[in-house]
């Protein structure tokens, strides 16, 4: 009996230990204190054993420890290991390449979902179920602050940025436009921010980037709380709008895909999809080709898809056509537009054998 209860004991006194010992570390350094009765990060009381001892102090000893509460304790998750999370972007401007612009910061702060919903990206009609997309929808939950992308000056607050006059029933909502100091091809460059919830600024303020302009809201033609964000070139109107995921600077480490997709004459596919998976982790992203009304190309890139937010390392990309697929591998690298067209029966051409000046064809 007596040995039984031993072997009892020192198993109880190996689990304390052993949860003790489990206990996570901080890799902020700490006061180390002197060793104590007390293990605080399980709630074991540590008891002194003694070297001889009678049935009755080990019944004792037995019945404080099962009267101690054990409390296990587990690390924190780190939600950096989730699929969604990102690093924070590159600082702006960013341009690794003469044709690449990448001005302008993210409208939604980092800690916050502050990349494009892949669903309905610029260009797209989510299968026809909506309007031809002019910029691109940012879900964030609703307060959550909203950014000026870059400095400039406010040129419209209010509700009616649709048609250009007050008007409570615009699709846009409540809005903010920003006519920035800076521009691109000789062009002035203006953003676009919707269905905000409140607006902190007001007609003819200069911001500066990253200044909170507002928060985000679900106002005007909205399913539910995000932000409608726009780039737009040249004009303040939508036949001005750009693929605001050619402008907005990546996250660290992360590359934006581009390209065009068309038959083997040249006549772009519309809403053609476009698988990718990433060699190493296996995660996939599709992404549709636009739809040809109100989607602009870039003038360099002449794009008909782009796909930002993408891990650099080597990817595989898929396109069926006319039943067939067609398989290509590439390595994306960081903190740039990566190019990939695919020409019908003549497969994918890569960005080694595009002259970008003269050969990229435009789509429209």
């Amino acid at each position: 009996m007596k040995q039984h209860t031993w072997q009892l004991l020192t198993a109880l006194m190996g689990l304390a230990a052993l949860i003790a010992g489990c206990s996570p570390q901080s890799s902020e350094p700490t006061q180390l204190e002197p060793t104590a009765t007390k293990a605080p990060s399980t709630g074991v009381v540590a008891t002194a054993v003694p070297e001889v001892a009678t049935q009755d102090e080990i019944d004792q000893l037995l019945t404080d420890l099962q009267a101690t509460p054990v409390r296990f304790v587990f690390p924190t998750p780190d939600p950096r290991t989730g699929p969604d999370w990102r690093p924070p972007p590159y600082d702006v401007p960013l341009a690794l390449r003469p044709e690449d612009h990448f001005y302008f910061r993210r409208p939604i702060p980092s800690n916050n979902v502050n990349w494009p919903d892949p669903t309905y990206r610029y260009g797209s009609t989510f299968f026809g179920d909506l309007s031809i997309h002019t910029g691109v929808d940012i879900g964030a939950d609703r307060g959550v602050p909203v950014l000026a992308a870059g400095p400039g000056e406010v040129v419209w607050t209010g509700f009616g940025l649709y048609r250009g006059i007050e008007d409570p029933d615009d699709p846009y909502g409540l809005a903010v436009s920003i006519r920035h100091d800076f521009g691109h091809a000789g062009k002035r460059l203006y953003t676009v921010y919707a269905h905000m919830d409140s607006v902190d600024v007001w007609l003819g303020q200069m911001v500066v980037a990253g200044e909170k302009i507002g928060t985000v809201g679900d106002t005007g033609q909205a399913s539910g709380p995000h932000l409608h964000f726009e780039v737009r070139l040249g004009r303040n109107d939508f036949f001005g709008s750009r693929n605001p995921e050619l402008w907005m600077a990546p996250p660290e480490g992360y590359s934006v895909l581009a390209g065009q997709i068309t038959n083997t004459y040249g006549v772009p596919l519309t809403e053609q999809l476009i698988q990718i998976k990433n060699i190493e982790t296996g995660q996939r992203w599709d992404v549709w080709t636009y739809l040809q009304t109100l989607a602009n190309p870039d003038e360099r890139y002449l794009e008909n898809f782009v796909i930002s937010d993408l891990p650099a390392g080597p990817y595989e990309i898929r396109v069926d056509y006319f039943g067939l697929k067609f398989i290509t591998q590439l390595l994306l690298d960081p903190g740039r537009t990566n190019i990939l067209n695919f020409r019908g029966w003549d497969g994918f051409e890569y960005e080694s054998d595009i002259d970008s000046q003269n050969q990229l064809i435009p789509p429209y």
